[in-house]
């Protein structure tokens, strides 16, 4: 088992670019699993996979996973296009989401095996350590039952927000994509769609809780230390 995580923060990035990016080191690690069977059966020492954790941020953007509608997109294509705003179709779980300039967006690529082999375990571990940075800003988050992500006012229906969305794929317990945290974000990108397909829930923003502009490298940080911490792992600098 491998322990240690690859850290890079890639900072403002094109989707497409920074998805095809996260796909080449995906491959490349369950290739390396493939090769790590075959050893095995030969009887030989197989080599520790590797696993890699990216932060980034994302010029505006909207994305549908596999099992989202495209009507959750409230815009056309040339909306789209006047309003510099890119779409893609992905291979993620979900539905439809934003990602913009001021919101982590956090990629874990990360292989099971050297942690734990359930995926269930592993999205409420990316939720907890948001969970934990949130509380270190004195803002109270948690879940909602049978909603991925992170929400605040969880046991009112009426006032709880989502703060940061979730959706991942996993292959042979390699895992992709991951989690968009809104900091700074600008919330009036989410009237274009019904986020994550809820269209009774409102999304919301450290920035919005606390009414100030929030340092997003310092946030980065406590992140990162809540998600060591939690998956026990050694932080690789890049």
């Amino acid at each position: 088992m491998n322990k240690a995580v690859v850290f890079e923060d890639i900072g403002l990035m094109d989707y497409q670019k920074a998805w095809d990016y996260q796909t080449k080191i995906f491959d490349e690690i369950v290739a390396s699993k493939s090769v790590n069977r075959k050893k095995e059966d030969e009887g030989l020492i197989v080599e520790k996979t590797k696993n890699h954790l990216i932060f980034c941020e994302h010029p505006h953007v909207y994305t549908l996973g596999k099992s989202g509608k495209e009507s959750h997109l409230l815009m056309n294509s040339t909306q789209l296009a006047d309003n510099d705003i890119s779409y893609h179709k992905i291979n993620r779980g979900g539905d439809i989401t934003y990602h913009g300039p001021g919101q982590i967006v956090g990629y874990p690529i990360f292989d099971l095996d050297n942690f734990f082999t359930d995926i269930h375990k592993y999205l409420r571990f990316i939720e907890e350590a948001v969970i934990l940075t949130l509380a270190e800003y004195g803002i109270e988050a948690g879940r909602i039952d049978g909603l991925t992500g992170v929400w605040l006012d969880i046991n009112d229906p009426i006032k709880s927000r989502k703060i940061c969305a979730l959706g991942v794929k996993c292959s042979r317990w390699v895992t992709m994509h991951g989690f968009a945290f809104n900091v700074n974000t600008d919330l009036s990108l989410f009237n274009n769609i019904v986020p994550c397909g809820i269209d009774d829930k409102a999304v919301t923003s450290m920035q919005k809780e606390l009414r100030k502009e929030i340092d997003i490298t310092e946030v980065k940080e406590k992140l990162l230390v809540n998600l060591a911490n939690l998956f026990d792992f050694d932080i690789v600098r890049n």
